[in-house]
């Protein structure tokens, strides 16, 4: 998108992420691991699924989906759901517990500079992401894109540091929410062409051609999309993993005027008024419904 594009062409500055949908397999040890690893609950069981999160607010829906395989690591899809927790303590909490529950679902760390990170795989090979935000006012931006990296963040030294009695024994009833979601896609020219030029997020950074990060309002991500594993590949076929993105809008209008550039972009859509569902060039599923 130029930097001209108007604000009508632009998704709210309001907007958030939703529920990630994910279709699973083996629906007694996913909910297992959610529960005990992650520290959510269970919300709701509805829609022929789960629904887990914190405090009421429904962040992963399960959905059964036996006699689907899990898809080959090139394939375009899910590279992980990100939640974000309000402080490190809750944080600390838990990786504690993800970490503890299956000690082999931990892949990394890093200090992003906006933000401190753990990443984690489920036991069907969805990624997680578990992260705390610096303030915005720590942020630095580079013209428009904000300055972010991968700096060492050791796991142990982080739980030493922030890790405390109260922040296990509340883990539960801390708040936490879906800060982004990070996609596997084919291309990255085709993904910003989509997410920034068809549906109104502004790019904030790149990564050597290898990623893009989109958002509204200014924040550093609320989506991203690489090629590190996918490179090349074509629209997705129906497999276990992510089964759909849910962005929220503040108002009907916002929905309208995404369903008009999706038109005008010949995106194939479903659109009740209330919601807009459709997909990416990769068969990537997006739902956007007022808030």
């Amino acid at each position: 998108m130029s930097a001209k594009a108007s604000t009508q062409d632009l998704l709210p500055a309001e907007l958030a992420m939703g529920t990630v949908m994910l279709k699973v397999g083996d629906m007694k040890v996913m909910t297992a691991y959610y529960q005990q690893a992650l520290g959510l609950e269970i919300v709701a069981e509805q829609d022929g699924g789960i629904y887990l999160g914190r405090r009421q607010k429904p962040l992963v829906h399960l959905a059964p989906s036996p006699g689907l395989a899990i898809p080959p690591r090139g394939e375009a899809g899910l590279f992980h759901t990100a939640l974000l927790f309000e402080d490190q303590p809750s944080l600390a909490a838990t990786v504690a517990s993800a970490a503890q529950y299956e000690p082999q679902s931990f892949t990394g760390s890093a200090d992003h500079l906006v933000s401190e990170a753990f990443y984690f795989s489920d036991p069907e090979g969805n990624g997680i992401e578990l992260y705390w935000d610096r303030p915005r006012e720590a942020w630095s931006w580079d013209g428009k894109n904000v300055v972010m990296d991968s700096l060492a963040l050791p796991p142990r030294r982080y739980l030493e540091q922030h890790l405390t009695e109260a922040s296990l024994a509340g883990q539960r009833e801390a708040e936490a929410g879906v800060g982004h979601v990070h996609l596997q896609v084919g291309d990255v020219q085709s993904a910003q062409d989509f997410y920034v030029g068809t549906l109104g997020f502004e790019r904030t950074a790149g990564w050597h051609g290898q990623a893009l990060f989109v958002s509204a309002g200014g924040y550093h991500h609320h989506m991203a999309m690489n090629v590190w594993n996918s490179r090349g590949a074509g629209p997705r076929r129906d497999t276990l993993g992510l089964g759909e993105v849910l962005i929220e809008v503040p108002s009907g209008d916002d929905v309208g005027a995404l369903a008009e550039r999706l038109k005008t972009a010949r995106v194939s859509l479903h659109h009740t008024g209330a919601e807009l569902r459709f997909e990416d060039p990769w068969r990537n599923r997006i739902r956007v419904a007022v808030r």
